[in-house]
């Protein structure tokens, strides 16, 4: 079996491995079908991705399908086709027993903090699994659960209600994600990004109120979510909250988030972080997707095959347009 590993930034290898393991307690083994290039990902291959470190198999937005499970688990799960969610929390941690085991201290990331799914089969923990019924959905709205979870997250936490005025930064896979979730709630839904044919694909695949490059003078809004990671658009989005509005950050980075006090006090604005997702917002994600609420399908813009991955990767770099791009692992 062949597995990807990427062995330094920039350097993909391929390794030869042994089947998969017979599956422990807890554990299942499956076999993956599609892997969503997360920025994570990209990240990680220029060598810009913190709390990472070499070599590692990426791959945390799968659809799997199980092909056994440990002794302890439940025989129906064989066959079954899942998303996955990718997190693995310490139960025991404070957060976790609270409820908010996505901010988990001990969080460890498929394909960050431990080998993920950039391989044919691999073993995981049940608990990650969320099985969908046959037919019910194709393998990339499986595999692209876990960046909507990231955006149902997020709007959860920014909870716009009917009467908000909505705006998303940032047209990448996350603000997308968002934008969806939040325009379920909200009075009006503008979506702000410098690419302006990332803004018309979305304006036409989902319908947006209104699409921007740059947010004119004295505009505001009563719910901001920066899905950016740019220091400098963060710092910016203070601007654009209105009085009595939240921001919500959605991106990361690596330094420092600047504001101007009296800014941030005059207005009584609420600052929300948001960390990755928990299994209420998978749940919530995979109902959308079975409705119709929620559209995986258009965001797929890009297609790669597993074998010569090596070689296509560092081509979505180039890619202007690009939303999602989702890995088709074909098996024999």
């Amino acid at each position: 079996m062949r597995t990807l590993t990427l062995e330094q930034p920039g350097t993909f290898a391929w390794l030869e491995e042994q089947g998969v393991a017979e599956p422990a307690a807890g554990e299942a083994a499956v076999r993956v079908h599609r892997i969503g290039v997360c920025g994570t990902d990209l990240h990680a291959f220029r060598g810009r991705q913190p709390f990472f470190s070499y070599p590692r198999v990426l791959g945390h937005e799968l659809a799997v399908e199980v092909e056994a499970v440990g002794p302890d688990a439940d025989a129906a799960l064989v066959g079954q086709h899942c998303a996955v969610r990718p997190y693995i929390n310490d139960e025991s941690s404070r957060a976790s027993q609270r409820g908010r085991t996505n901010c988990c201290p001990s969080m460890r990331v498929l394909g960050v903090h431990s080998d993920g799914g950039m391989r044919p089969r691999f073993t995981l923990p049940t608990k990650l699994l969320h099985p969908v019924d046959e037919g019910k959905l194709s393998l990339d709205a499986m595999a692209l659960a876990e960046p909507l979870a990231i955006g149902c997250h997020a709007v959860r936490r920014g909870a716009p209600t009917a009467a908000d005025r909505v705006l998303v930064i940032g047209a990448g896979p996350i603000g997308v994600a968002a934008m969806q979730f939040a325009r379920r709630s909200c009075q009006s839904l503008t979506l702000l990004d410098l690419n302006e044919k990332r803004l018309a694909f979305c304006k036409e695949r989902w319908a947006i109120d209104e699409t921007l490059t740059a947010i004119p003078e004295g505009q505001r809004f009563d719910c901001v979510f920066d899905a950016t990671g740019s220091p400098a658009s963060m710092n910016k989005a203070f601007e654009y909250v209105d009085h009595g509005g939240k921001l919500v950050f959605v991106g990361l980075h690596t330094g420092e988030v600047t504001f101007e006090d009296p800014l941030f006090h005059s207005r009584e604005m609420t600052l929300l972080a948001s960390r990755n997702a928990t299994a209420d917002d998978f749940g919530m994600v995979l109902d959308g997707l079975m409705d119709g609420s929620i559209d995986a399908e258009a965001m797929v813009t890009r297609r790669l095959g597993f074998n010569d991955l090596d070689a296509t990767f560092e081509s979505l770099y180039e890619d202007t347009e690009l939303i999602k791009a989702v890995i088709e692992v074909e098996h024999a």
